[in-house]
């Protein structure tokens, strides 16, 4: 039987009596799942299920649509990322067009005339899923034994959160990549996805591939970068990647918890010195890194070992 990651129950973080067993037994799955793999499902998540349902529906529909009428919702030149549609390069080892948003408010926002819907529902899910983020971070917070907030006061800008909307194209008879094997560099990201599967996370640094099998009104969580490297790698940044089955398309959802540009990220104190252990990386800005890392999606190196990832500012052993 296939090992599969694990589920956890966050209904005892939403209910009034104050579960308070509830709350410490999931904290102990989140803690050994962020330790050994960096990746866990929740469930029971505060997100209505039926939005979830709805935006896959509506991402369906508007990526269903020809070249030109998607394009009209091309991203504009200022934007930090590029919002709004895109398609991965044809020479691009990632097979799959997306449409990004930051949040509500931002004017760097662009989005498609149709669905007419489109635009309510995506806001909707990136205000649920900022609140969710926020609850995770608490949660994390606690995990990793830091002083209490203090991941909410570090991390309190939401200016540069994001959310893509994915298509990925049915696989080939010679090529089924989808995303490349990857960790992602932000703080905490959630997926939700339609019911073809393809997410796949590696165990550790073993060469073994557990696939995220999709689970009725489930959201996958995995730990960023940033988490890594404030731990000094307690916490795990967890590599996967997106398989892509033949004959069928794969549609999901990515939202980046994630870290405002000009925050310095750096091993903490309560994983180095203050235990005797020396820092795993150098101390970054963290636009910067987020720069490298789009740079490799939007001019994608000839050779996959070529991309930028966060041993880019591994210290030397």
């Amino acid at each position: 039987m296939s090992e599969s990651i694990p589920t956890v129950d966050l209904s005892p973080f939403f209910g009034e009596g104050g579960d308070e067993d509830g709350k410490k037994k999931a904290k102990e799955v989140i803690s050994q799942a962020c330790s050994q793999y960096g990746f866990f499902q929740i469930r029971n998540h505060g997100v209505p299920p039926e939005l979830l349902s709805r935006a896959l529906e509506l991402s369906k529909t508007f990526f269903g649509f020809s070249d030109d009428v998607k394009l009209k919702s091309s991203p504009g030149s200022a934007a930090p990322l590029p919002t709004g549609y895109s398609k991965r390069p044809e020479h691009a080892p990632d097979k799959s067009e997306y449409m990004l948003m930051f949040p509500p408010e931002s004017g760097f926002n662009v989005y498609p005339e149709n669905p007419p819907e489109f635009k309510e529902v995506l806001e909707d899910v990136f205000t649920h899923l900022t609140n969710l983020g926020s609850l995770i971070e608490s949660i994390i917070n606690e995990c990793l034994g830091l002083p209490p907030n203090f991941l909410k006061e570090y991390n309190h800008d939401r200016s540069w959160d994001f959310m893509a909307a994915h298509h990925y194209f049915p696989a080939t008879e010679t090529d089924n990549n989808g995303l490349t094997e990857h960790e992602d560099p932000n703080c905490v990201t959630f997926v939700f996805q339609d019911q073809v599967g393809g997410l796949n996370v590696r165990k550790n640094c073993e060469c073994e591939w557990i696939p995220v099998t999709p689970a009725q009104d489930t959201l996958v969580v995995n730990i960023g970068d940033v988490i890594q490297v404030l731990s000094n790698k307690k916490f795990k940044s967890a590599t996967h990647k997106v398989v892509r089955p033949e004959g069928k398309s794969r549609f999901s959802y990515a939202f980046f918890y994630n870290l405002h540009g000009n925050n310095w990220v750096e091993p903490l104190s309560k994983f180095t010195e203050e235990i005797g252990e020396a820092p795993k990386y150098r101390g970054f800005l963290y636009k910067e890194y987020q720069a490298l890392r789009m740079r490799n999606k939007t001019h994608p190196p000839a050779k996959p070992e070529d991309n930028i990832n966060i041993t880019h500012y591994a210290k030397c052993q």
